[in-house]
């Protein structure tokens, strides 16, 4: 990309993490919502030191400019974005415990189970997985009812046993038993491709797209999970944990198998460009209002952290 397009993309990347993150932050209030009891002052500190900790916010991005695209609601899709970024920002502090993946850092900062403790790390994470919901069920998510009650229900799907915690459930098991091509590839589809996919698709429900436009946006979403994942094992090979904010070469360490141990860098950045080629095809039907989409898996495929 040129630096003009450049420039506009970072401008448009961090703008909208800075939208998401400042409804996160008015969402993580300590004022309990009506039907709540009480919002414990010690638990919203670990909620909020696990969600307004930087971060590119790709998955909100990804939910933002697919209903910008669509023409759908600006309003409802920054809510739809920060209900999915709970339930992402849950995943990270569950992943990071002791039990699971034991990482100490998370975007250059300690982990919630270091901050605070392993305890409140949990139930942080389970604050934020019910928040989700409550989010996106919420009258303030001006949109008819079938579409939130679909969002909710594909979020469910995405993120559950078929989805991101099944696919850490066979991450786990990876470390005893390596998986075949096959199972890398599930594997990866479910742990990180799920919430990708259900970004784009989020976006056009949002929207409310025709089916044909949610098929397509669903399938740019299992493209830019693939090449995330392709991109990230790349980067646990080839960067350290200052570039990362995180602990490098955890996969290597672990035995896992990645589609990078199996075909190699050069293969594995030849698959990168051309996911990259086949996200832009799927975009053509847009014209310019799909660029930055498209400029959106250019980055993802060229990313360094």
């Amino acid at each position: 990309m040129d630096m003009a397009h450049e420039d506009s993309f970072a401008a448009r990347l961090d703008g909208a993490a800075r939208d998401v993150a400042a409804l996160l932050a008015a969402l993580l209030s300590e004022t309990p919502l009506e039907g709540e009891i009480g919002r414990p002052p010690h638990l919203m500190q670990a909620m909020r030191h696990g969600v307004l900790n930087g971060g590119k916010r790709l998955r909100p991005f990804l939910v933002i400019e697919t209903v910008r695209m669509l023409g759908g609601p600006r309003d409802a899709a920054l809510r739809v974005a920060a209900a999915l970024e709970c339930i992402h920002c849950y995943s990270l502090i569950h992943d990071d415990l002791p039990a699971m993946d034991d990482d100490d850092l998370r975007r250059g900062q300690p982990t919630v189970h270091v901050a605070f403790d392993e305890a409140t790390a949990i139930l942080a994470g389970d604050a934020l997985l019910t928040m989700a919901f409550d989010i996106l069920a919420a009258p303030e998510t001006h949109l008819p009812d079938q579409a939130r009650l679909a969002l909710i229900g594909q979020l469910s799907r995405a993120a559950g046993v078929g989805g991101m915690v099944g696919g850490q459930a066979l991450d786990l098991h990876a470390e005893r038993v390596a998986p075949d091509e096959a199972g890398i590839v599930r594997l990866q589809a479910m742990k990180t491709g799920a919430l990708l996919r259900y970004a784009c698709a989020a976006g056009a429900l949002t929207s409310g797209a025709d089916a044909q436009t949610l098929a397509r946006m669903t399938r740019f979403g299992e493209i830019i999970g693939l090449a995330f994942q392709l991109a990230d094992d790349l980067l646990d090979v080839t960067s350290d944990a200052a570039t990362l904010g995180k602990a490098a070469g955890k996969d290597a360490g672990r035995g896992k198998g990645t589609l990078v141990s199996l075909h190699g860098v050069d293969a594995a950045r030849a698959r990168l460009d051309t996911l990259v080629q086949e996200a832009a095809v799927l975009l053509e039907p847009f014209g310019d209002a799909g660029h930055t989409l498209v400029e959106t898996a250019r980055f993802i495929a060229s990313r360094d952290r």
